[in-house]
């Protein structure tokens, strides 16, 4: 017996110093937990004594707590992403389902006309909106839309409301209905599953993983040394003609008639848009439709497989190709090995080269060879997307050269080719930097020793006022004794001097002096230094500033060695537009012509938070769109003095106080605006929570970059007529109405800038309700405006 009581208390000590093993390896669990487990230990020990003293091992405990770990895991909330991955991942297995004899068939009747298809698309949509999927929402018959899809008895057009312009020209915007939205969202997720693995590498944008700065990355780093490149600019609407061919081209991997008859209903009704080169797309504008992105990149796949082929017509076909028989190597095979391997260095080194990068209807097209191959590939492409695809051009795409200092415009972002310095030319600056840095010591010691000669000078000349007024040290014959007989009766000695001081200011007009210090040096200490010492600083100084000022060139040819320097060598950099981002915010209101901050009157009427909210909206905008590029600081000293300062004036104009006691009162709030380091922080966590690097263009398009549109407060809205939030699958009541203003309404081409381009006119001043919640997540580009229902006050 005592045995055995020696043998359970010695199982009771390693079970307890397990649990400090695993506190120490998985950090402490909660009391709740370690509860439950040493409850359930001590009453399996009571019933089983003598089972427990044979069978309870450290394995048993470790896989034990690891099972409570799990399930305690299992209760953490999914993100937005988690989410709408689970949702894809279940229509995925429907839609696969559909697949035999290499297409996929039966898409409308067996996957979309599914109520738990149609389930899924409508909290896919909510998970858009950032609404909790736990509450209520819209409750809609999803077993009675699929019967109607089935029966292909849905009525499209029935599902639509359009908004229209005020005046005399009308342009009318047709929006679907909740139940035409859930089903667009429903075939959206069908055709991302069907043709995502068959989009080129060269596809960026609204597609995961793919976004805009994959594709400026793509232009940096895996284009190599190209002379010439062009943007062909599209401008084309959908019309009957480009619908046939895109239907035409989907059906060798979709057989369902009843699919495509669905998608021309939706073009029938007007309530699909897709326009080409009309706006830059991303904002998440209304305009711009959830099936948009993938029917252009599904259209656009054509165009993306030949430039496969122009380019081995260029590349590999070309008159100087050798055969197999005239040289060691076949041309033709070296390029495709390098186009399986992804190597830019297949072909010969004066060969040909083209790169392409397209995202959505934006094109970069450049070339690495003489001009006259880059000028017949720009026709090529002009003429197959003229000819083949249907598309518009522009009249002149200029073909210019890769080491042009004026760039290129591409996804609202400069691009440059500019050179690198070699060692000899990183040399030659920094010896200039220290030049001029001994440079500028020297001078300010110089100042600063002719300056202190200067004061003594004056207290020299104080001294000698004050001792021609004691009789005994007087001097009679001095000239400060002749011109005293002009001092006024009854004026101090202080006084006295200063008018002194003035007369001879006069005589040698310093007007235009920079200060005190200048004065007596140039006047003073200068003219009383002897000659030698004043040329020989004067002589240094100057040529220090002729060092500066020559050109590294020259200074490159005294060098030794200078013949052999390597070549030039250039690389890919990528700018803001910071002098467009500065007339964006001219026009929103946030700056006077000078450029300096002011008071935005439009924002004044809404609280403080959302106020703040708004800017700090822009600032993240900016941040995500621009973090990444060369010129990143300037865009920082954007944020952290216009935008900041316009916002304190704003809050200072609302409560009629100093700006200084607004800076103080909403201290914590206003670091939100400058605080780059903050937001930076932000998104690296959602870069690693998220299964690719970017935010998923294809699941939660025009979110990520949505344009942030000034909204101002029309009214609160009443008791006698209530309203709930505008923002889809969203019941809480909204407390104020607000209106949209279009600031702006530029065709393509623009810059992209955080602020929206394009919003269609009969969107401006348009009222929508907006809880606080949503109101907050709009302006922080949480959500876009796809997300409102602006059919809800027709």
């Amino acid at each position: 017996m005592l045995r055995q009581r020696m043998i359970l208390l010695s199982r009771k000590c390693l079970h307890g110093s397990n649990y400090s093993l695993i506190n120490l390896c998985y950090g402490k669990f909660s009391d709740r937990h370690v509860g439950v487990s040493l409850y359930s230990a001590q009453a399996f020990n009571i019933e089983n004594d003598n089972a427990v003293v044979s069978k309870m091992t450290l394995a048993k405990d470790l896989a034990f707590l690891v099972e409570e770990t799990s399930n305690f895991e299992e209760e953490k909330p999914k993100t937005r992403m988690e989410l709408k991955r689970i949702f894809e991942l279940r229509i995925k297995k429907r839609v696969k389902e559909q697949y035999r004899d290499g297409k996929f068939h039966c898409l409308l009747s067996e996957v979309i006309a599914n109520p738990k298809t149609l389930r899924d698309a409508y909290d896919s949509i909510r998970v858009n909106s950032n609404v909790v999927l736990a509450s209520e929402g819209d409750k809609l018959p999803f077993d009675s839309m699929a019967n109607e899809l089935s029966r292909g008895e849905f009525d499209v057009s029935g599902n639509t409301y359009c908004v229209s312009t005020r005046g005399r020209v009308r342009e009318s915007l047709v929006f679907p209905n909740i139940k035409l939205m859930v089903i667009k969202e429903a075939i959206r997720i069908v055709l991302e599953v069907v043709y995502r693995p068959h989009f080129s590498k060269i596809s960026h944008g609204g597609r995961s993983g793919r976004g805009h700065w994959s594709a400026l990355r793509y232009v940096c780093k895996e284009i190599h040394d190209p002379d010439w490149w062009f943007t062909p600019i599209l401008n084309k609407k959908l019309d009957d003609r480009i619908l046939d061919g895109l239907l035409l081209y989907m059906e060798s991997k979709i057989e369902d008639p009843d699919f495509y008859a669905i998608i021309r209903n939706m073009f029938d009704a007007h309530v699909l848009n897709l326009e080409f080169g009309g706006f830059p797309k991303g904002h998440g504008l209304p305009q711009e439709g959830v099936l948009s992105p993938i029917l252009m990149n599904i259209y656009l796949n054509q165009f993306d497989h030949e430039i496969y082929r122009m380019s081995m017509k260029y590349e590999a076909l070309d008159g100087r190709a050798h055969t197999e028989k005239e040289a060691p190597f076949s041309k033709l095979r070296s390029w495709f090995r390098g186009q399986i391997n992804g190597s830019s260095t297949a072909t010969e080194k004066n060969g040909v080269k083209i790169h392409c990068c397209r995202v959505m209807d934006e094109i970069l097209v450049a070339i690495s060879g003489p001009k006259e191959v880059a000028i017949s590939l720009r026709n090529d492409i002009q003429d197959y997307l003229n000819k083949s695809l249907l598309l518009e051009t522009a009249d002149r795409t200029d073909v210019l050269s890769c080491i042009s200092p004026h760039g290129i415009r591409f996804l609202g972002i400069l691009v440059k080719r500019t050179q690198k310095e070699s060692a000899a030319v990183r040399a030659v600056h920094k010896l200039k930097k220290k030049v001029g840095m001994f440079l500028s010591q020297k001078q300010d010691a110089w100042d600063e020793g002719t300056g202190q000669i200067g004061k003594k000078w004056l207290a020299h000349g104080l001294k000698k006022v004050k001792e021609s007024e004691i009789k005994h040290l007087a001097d009679k014959n001095s000239l400060l004794s002749q011109i005293s007989r002009f001092r006024k009766p009854g004026m101090k000695t202080d006084h006295w001097y200063k008018d002194l001081l003035k007369i001879w200011m006069q005589d040698i007009d310093v007007r235009d002096a920079a200060s005190e210090e200048y004065m007596l040096s140039k006047h003073i200490s200068e003219p009383a230094l002897p000659s030698e010492l004043r040329d020989s600083f004067y002589e240094f100084q100057k040529r220090a500033e002729e060092y500066i000022a020559s050109e590294t060139a020259s200074t490159l040819a005294l060098l030794p060695n200078s013949d052999s320097l390597q070549e030039s060598i250039f690389s890919t950099k990528i700018s803001a537009p910071v002098n467009d981002i500065m007339k964006r915010l001219h026009r929103y209101g946030l700056t006077n012509l000078e450029g300096y901050p002011r008071t935005c009157h439009m924002l004044i009427l809404q609280d403080a938070n959302q106020i703040i909210d708004w800017f700090s909206g822009i600032a993240s905008t900016w941040i995500r769109w621009y973090n990444e590029c060369d010129n990143f600081n300037e865009v920082k000293a954007i944020i952290s003095n216009q935008l900041r300062m316009s916002c304190i004036r704003t809050l200072a104009a609302k409560y009629r106080t100093h700006e200084s006691k607004i800076e103080e009162k909403f201290e914590t709030e206003l670091s939100k605006i400058s605080s780059i380091e903050e937001i930076e922080f932000e998104i690296i966590n959602e870069s690693l929570n998220s299964e690719f690097p970017d935010l998923d263009d294809a699941l939660f398009y025009g979110i990520s970059y949505s344009g942030i549109s000034l909204l101002s407060l029309a009214r609160v809205v009443s008791h006698s007529r209530p309203c709930s939030c505008f923002v889809i699958g969203c019941e809480t009541p909204a407390p104020c109405v607000y209106a949209l203003n279009v600031m702006e309404r530029q065709k393509f081409p623009v810059w992209k800038t955080g602020f929206p381009s394009c919003i269609h006119p009969s969107l401006h001043r348009r009222r929508i309700g907006l809880c606080k919640k949503h109101l907050q997540d709009l302006v922080l580009g949480h959500i876009s405006l796809q997300a409102i229902d602006f059919g809800v006050w027709r």
